[in-house]
């Protein structure tokens, strides 16, 4: 879990950098978001708490 938080957070900076560039590549930023959602819903289905389904009850 740790690892992929690194990988957030470096795409987070990333995208800030890619973002700040003088000529703006919008497919780059568009890539780089997409894989930040990816990982914030990866992140987000690791942090939930488990559901009743899920347990067996």
């Amino acid at each position: 879990m740790f690892q992929l938080l690194e990988r957030y957070q470096k795409l987070d900076a990333l995208l800030a950098t890619a973002r700040a560039r003088r000529f703006v590549d919008p497919i780059e930023i568009a890539r780089l978001r997409e894989r930040k959602s990816h990982l914030r819903g990866r992140l987000a289905r690791l942090l939930s708490p488990p559901t009743a389904s899920a347990t067996g009850l």
